[in-house]
């Protein structure tokens, strides 16, 4: 288990390492519109989750959404507390 400032260490790590065989790194390669597409799609998953598929599968969904979310961010130059400023 990571908290949310773990992860966006995690994540900042994986782009100075940028080993190519890490989806995170593939993911900011791609850039911000196709991370932006990913965002939108596991928000609606989340909420689909939510209405329809439980406790579980809602956290689940939302832990992809942060991770989605955190990469934007980095993609972005967007940092924690960037974030945490605006909370």
């Amino acid at each position: 288990m990571k908290t949310f400032d773990e992860l966006y260490v995690e994540l900042q790590g994986k782009k100075a390492y940028a080993d190519v065989q890490s989806g995170t790194t593939r993911l900011l390669q791609q850039g911000v519109h196709a991370i932006g597409k990913k965002v939108v799609e596991e928000a609606a998953e989340s909420w689909m989750a939510a209405e329809f598929e439980g406790r579980e599968r809602t956290a689940e969904e939302i832990a992809q959404l942060l991770y989605f979310v955190q990469v934007l961010m980095i993609a972005s130059d967007v940092s924690l507390d960037d974030v945490y400023h605006r909370l």
